[in-house]
């Protein structure tokens, strides 16, 4: 089968894009490889996925339809896995029209090129940032997300309607992945993980915010592509039991699904740089800071539909995931180790 896979140079783009390559599937990345961080880790990220001859790479933006239009033609994908975007909610503070470029323009252009091409199955990155104000945990698909807190999450909360309203009008089956705090090996610097490491092993203090006082469900980025690839083979269906009266905003009388994707343990913001201590053996100078606009205190996901529907559960323990991250980064970075 040929997947496209959107955002292929990315965290998660290319841990997903890894996993189908080693099952045989033909895997087609899209990547505009843009500066937002470091360039360098997009393309040794790239260089990994080069190595299969199963693979083929364009260098291009998603907001560009026209050049979108032009792979699809030319490659002809069943599935689509697209985890292109605009990341960072602090960074939608100062720059939002990045956001509606990627973001909304940019997930216009894979909706049609999909009703186009008679795509099977889009899979699409949504958010945990979409549940914004809402305060009772753990976070359910049927809860209400109307209340976002930042940019990026209002842009997420979009893709999730506008993924609906092809499903209905289109009948394209649509699956929304809400992601909570992915972390691992070859990760985007600009998270708390990288940033923390970085800053422990340079001997610096650490920014942490609101005094420590948040929760965050951190998923290992294996566990969330193995959600991924399960569901990319399992299409969205419209659910039988959908009430039109009492709508479940995570399913629809057309096929359309959204699911919550997260380890359901969440952690102590000071449990998680704890943990990290433990594994660099290094202690941190810690710099605490108030709450900064559109963060939230606490994460937490309620995963019973994602098992309910393909039958699996992250379950990557912190210890575990930081401990395979710090050894992907002192092997990256080349860093020795402190004791």
């Amino acid at each position: 089968m040929k997947i496209v896979v959107t955002g292929a140079a990315g965290f998660i783009g290319m841990h997903a894009s890894l996993l189908l390559l080693g099952r045989g599937e033909e895997v087609v990345g899209i990547d505009n490889l843009n500066n937002y961080y470091d360039v360098s880790l997009k393309r040794a990220r790239l260089a990994r996925l080069k190595a299969y001859p199963n693979f083929t790479f364009y260098e291009q933006d998603v907001a560009d339809g026209a050049a979108l239009e032009a792979i699809f033609a030319h490659e002809r994908p069943k599935r689509i896995v697209h985890l292109a975007a605009q990341a960072g909610v602090r960074f939608s503070l100062t720059q939002p029209h990045a956001y509606i470029e990627a973001n909304i323009k940019g997930f216009l252009n894979i909706l049609e090129a999909c009703r186009r091409h008679q795509i099977e199955h889009l899979v699409y990155a949504s958010s945990s940032s979409v549940y914004g104000g809402n305060t009772g945990l753990p976070f359910r698909e049927r809860q209400n997300v109307d209340h976002p807190v930042s940019l990026y999450a209002t842009t997420k909360k979009t893709n999730e309607l506008m993924a609906h309203t092809y499903s209905h009008l289109f009948s394209l089956p649509t699956t929304g992945l809400r992601f909570f705090t992915v972390y691992g090996p070859w990760g985007r610097p600009d998270m708390a993980l990288f940033l923390f490491a970085k800053a422990i092993l340079n001997g610096e203090p650490i920014d942490v915010f609101n005094n420590g006082q948040m929760t965050r469900d951190f998923t290992y980025v294996d566990d969330i592509v193995e959600a991924v690839v399960k569901l990319v083979d399992k299409p969205a269906t419209p659910d039988p039991s959908f009430d039109p009266s009492n709508p479940d905003p995570a399913t629809s009388n057309v096929p359309y699904r959204v699911f919550n994707i997260g380890n359901s343990r969440p952690t102590p913001l000071m449990s998680y740089i704890a943990a990290l201590e433990r594994s660099l053996g290094a202690k941190a100078q810690i710099n605490m800071l108030p709450m900064q606009p559109g963060d939230v205190l606490a994460t937490a996901a309620d995963t019973a539909a994602l098992e309910a529907w393909i039958g699996f559960k992250p379950d990557t323990t912190i210890e575990t995931g930081i401990g395979r991250f710090v050894d992907w980064y002192m092997d990256y970075y080349t860093v020795n180790q402190l004791n």
